[in-house]
């Protein structure tokens, strides 16, 4: 059972700059020495395939008695009849010598193997005994049709015409794509960067971007010197190259880079990093030099590379050695950076959320020279986001958005993005014509709780997830320093049969080691709460065993929150825009003693947690009782519900560890 508890954690725009314009329009056609070639290799498809497939040849026209001279010599093999036409085959070639049929001038002989002629006007009632009797094999089906036409021309010209088409298309592709060798054969070098038009596509300005003003501010000057470059150029001065975005996922980098070209009314190529990597070598940094070389016409101008880290990473790590793709890929960046002048109007911006695994050489000055940090928005910057996002929304009365964004910590601007479209969606399938203040609540417990999932539970086991959901619940109201318990139920939700869901009343950025000596406490309630009342255990604590285990290993690994182990870093380092760690590449940088001595902490923090559960639940149990029969009557109960059921007031302040012991 999960107790989820809300984390903090195209064209372009026409520019002022000179651009060179070709005037001449390019043919799209081959040169004409080229159709000589054509030509030459139509011919040479025709003797080909006259030489290797000859086809099948029209049938000559003999004479009735001719045709009855050779079945008396046995030179007939087969016949077809079909009215007065009889054709058929001889068995060797009769050498014939055809008469004009203008004329009584005779042609040259010619050899016949396939013939026909024509039965005369009177009947001849001999001809089929003569015909078995020198064994003529007399068929159903035609010796020899004339070919198909269209099938004798494709089966001629019809390879040539192929190569001919095939190397027309890549050749007018070429042109189309303005130059041949790696940047012109089939666009393979091509950079592929998409380029916004403010004509062809909605503009983009820092009105569209809220809740990360910080960040914003850090850029406008990036704007004015894109606006006015004299009055920085005046004094000496130069913009910076290139600015590194950093932040977590959905936090607005790609928006705030748009926003910037949107308000300096100048280019914007967009290419995500991994888009310059092909299995072929060299393809990446053909796509790098094509990017620059667009950039440098149209300035000034703005290139976007998005997910630099996949790129980017430090050079010597990769097992195959330094000449992979690619390094090549960025070691054309670092030339490419240090090839343009900061007064050509050309800024390079990028996006990661890895910043640590980036090459040194990408973040030495003179390339990127700044690195602007885009962190979560806090509860002012979330309703500004909101007010964003609802622009088109019917919004009801009731609605203050400052609510929701109080209710939404830890949410960044792409989670509230979808928090806006979830709640519409819900609005419509209820059939309202405006979106309730209870739609957005509903949508955000789908989003943090899960969907609802029906099942169908015995008495007994909804008896259980109710203590135990009411003991998270319970310690919630009783721990000093708990975050507020919002709603308890148990209805089943995603992977969880039951959920309470706590959330703090204002944004954290710090915690103490009571704060969170508590919250193991609280996440503990669960189990603590079905030994009290059933006297065993069941499964359904595991992901609350994995909360509390992986929360008193980093007070003790991480925040040097033990007075055994000291202010010692014995984790990994964590990437603090993503989480989690890959652990330690090698060998651990401790003895096994030390880390004997750290399960042996974690393993204490635990058990002193659980005994403490178990202890305010016992002396509390007259309301977890109360709370978990509400729970089964009304299966889901919100704050006040909770209040007024338990008959407790919300948590007390917060305590320090030496007033909590001695009090126990």
């Amino acid at each position: 059972m999960n107790t989820p508890t809300q984390q903090t954690g195209s064209k372009a725009p026409s520019s002022t700059g000179n651009a060179p314009v070709n005037a001449n329009k390019k043919n799209p056609m081959p040169p004409s020495r080229t159709w000589l070639w054509f030509l030459g290799l139509l011919l040479l498809n025709y003797f080909i395939a006259k030489s290797f497939f000859p086809g099948a040849s029209e049938p000559v026209k003999v004479p009735y008695t001719l045709f009855k001279e050779e079945v008396a010599k046995d030179n007939v093999k087969a016949i077809y009849t079909k009215g007065e036409l009889i054709s058929g085959q001889f068995i060797q070639e009769v050498s014939y010598r055809p008469q004009d049929a203008d004329s009584t001038a005779k042609i040259e002989a010619v050899p016949v193997t396939h013939f026909a002629t024509i039965v005369p006007s009177f009947v001849d009632p001999g001809l089929e005994e003569l015909l078995i009797e020198h064994g003529v094999e007399i068929r159903a089906e035609p010796i020899q049709e004339a070919p198909n036409p269209l099938l004798s021309f494709l089966s001629l010209f019809g390879p040539a015409l192929i190569i001919i088409g095939f190397y027309i298309w890549m050749y007018r592709r070429a042109k189309s794509q303005a130059g041949m060798g790696m940047g012109g054969f089939m666009g393979i070098g091509k950079s592929g960067a998409k380029r916004f038009d403010k004509e062809t596509q909605k503009r983009v300005t820092f009105d569209d971007v809220a809740g990360i003003d910080e960040a914003e501010n850090e850029l406008v000057e990036i704007v004015d010197f894109l606006k006015n470059p004299k009055k920085y150029t005046r004094l000496g001065g130069a913009a910076p190259k290139g600015v590194l975005l950093i932040g977590s996922p959905g936090t607005g980098k790609t928006l705030l880079a748009r926003a910037v070209a949107g308000e300096a009314g100048v280019p914007f190529f967009s290419m995500s990093a991994s888009e310059f990597v092909e299995m072929i070598v060299g393809v990446g940094a053909a796509r790098v030099r094509d990017l620059f070389k667009q950039a440098r016409e149209h300035a000034p101008a703005i290139i976007f590379i998005d997910e630099l880290d996949s790129i980017g990473r430090a050079r010597g790590q990769q097992a195959v050695g330094g000449a992979s793709e690619q390094e090549q890929t960025l070691n054309q960046i670092l030339t490419e950076m240090d090839g343009f002048d900061s007064k050509e109007g050309v800024i390079v911006l990028a996006a990661t959320n890895q910043p640590d695994v980036l090459d040194k050489a990408l973040l030495r000055p003179g390339r990127f020279d700044r690195r602007v940090v885009v962190n979560l928005p806090d509860k002012t910057g979330r309703e500004a986001i909101l007010k964003v996002h609802t622009r088109n929304v019917p919004l009801a009365p009731e609605v203050q958005l400052h609510e929701v964004a109080a209710a939404t910590p830890g949410f960044s601007g792409a989670d509230i993005r979808n928090l806006v479209n979830e709640a519409a969606l819900l609005a419509a399938r209820r059939n309202q014509d405006v979106v309730t203040l209870k739609d957005f609540f509903d949508a955000l417990e789908k989003i943090v709780l899960g969907p609802e999932r029906p099942l169908l539970l015995s008495f007994d086991d909804r008896e259980r997830i109710a203590y135990h959901e009411g003991g998270h619940a319970i310690l919630g109201l009783v721990v000093p320093g708990a975050d507020p318990v919002n709603r308890v139920t148990i209805v089943p939700r995603g992977q969880a049969l039951g959920v309470t869901y706590q959330r703090p009343d204002s944004d954290r950025y710090n915690y103490s080691e009571e704060y969170l000596h508590g919250k193991i406490i609280g996440i503990l309630g669960g189990r603590s709460a079905e030994e009290i009342v059933y006297g065993n255990r069941t499964t359904g604590a595991e992901n609350d065993i994995e909360q509390a285990t992986n929360l008193a290993r980093s007070m003790v690994t991480r925040w040097g929150m033990n007075d055994k182990l000291g202010m010692v870093q014995l984790a990994p380092r964590q990437n603090q825009f993503l989480g989690g760690s890959s652990g330690y590449a090698g060998a651990k940088p401790f003895s096994e003693a030390t880390a004997q001595a750290v399960d042996e902490e974690v393993l204490r923090i635990i058990n002193e947690a659980h005994k403490e559960a178990q202890r305010l639940l016992v002396k509390y149990r007259k309301e977890l009782d109360a709370l978990a029969h509400a729970l089964l009557e009304r299966e889901t109960l919100d704050e006040q519900e909770i209040l007024q059921v338990a008959g407790l007031p919300p948590a007390p302040p917060l305590l320090s560890r030496k007033v909590i012991e001695a009090n126990s």
